[in-house]
C-alpha cells in the first residue's frame, strides 16, 4: 500500500516537474519571439519607407507580439502560482495563445513572403 502511495507522488512529482519545464519552455520562448516581432516591424517599415507601399505585415506582428507577450505572462504567472490546478489552467491558456501566436506569425510570413515578390 505505501509502495503505491510513493508512486503515486512520484508520478505526481514528475508530471509537475515536466509542467514547469513546459512553462518555462514556453515562456523563454515567448519573450524571445516578442523581439522578434518587433525587429521584423522595424525591418519593414524601413522597407515601406523605402519603396512608398504599405502592408498589413506590420499589423499582423504587431497584433503577434502582444499574443507573445501574453503568452509570456501566462506562462510566469503560471509558475509562480502555488496552488496545483490554478497553474495547470494558467498553463493551457499560456500555450494554447502560444499556439495562436504561431499561427500568426506563420500567416505574417505568407504576406511578407507576398508582398516581396509582388512588390
Amino acid at each position: 500500500m505505501t509502495q503505491s502511495i510513493r508512486k503515486d507522488e512520484r508520478s505526481t512529482n514528475e508530471r509537475r516537474n515536466l509542467d514547469e519545464d513546459l512553462c518555462v519552455h514556453i515562456f523563454t520562448a515567448s519573450a524571445g519571439m516578442v523581439g522578434v516581432c518587433l525587429t521584423v516591424i522595424g525591418i519593414i517599415r524601413v522597407v515601406i519607407s523605402l519603396r512608398g507601399t504599405d502592408t498589413i505585415a506590420d499589423d499582423l506582428l504587431a497584433a503577434d507580439a502582444m499574443f507573445y507577450l501574453t503568452s509570456c505572462f501566462l506562462s510566469y504567472w503560471s509558475l509562480r502560482t502555488k496552488r496545483i490546478a490554478r497553474s495547470h489552467r494558467i498553463e493551457r491558456a499560456a500555450d494554447a495563445i502560444f499556439l495562436v501566436a504561431l499561427l500568426v506569425t506563420v500567416v505574417a510570413a505568407a504576406v511578407i513572403t507576398w508582398a516581396v515578390s509582388v512588390g
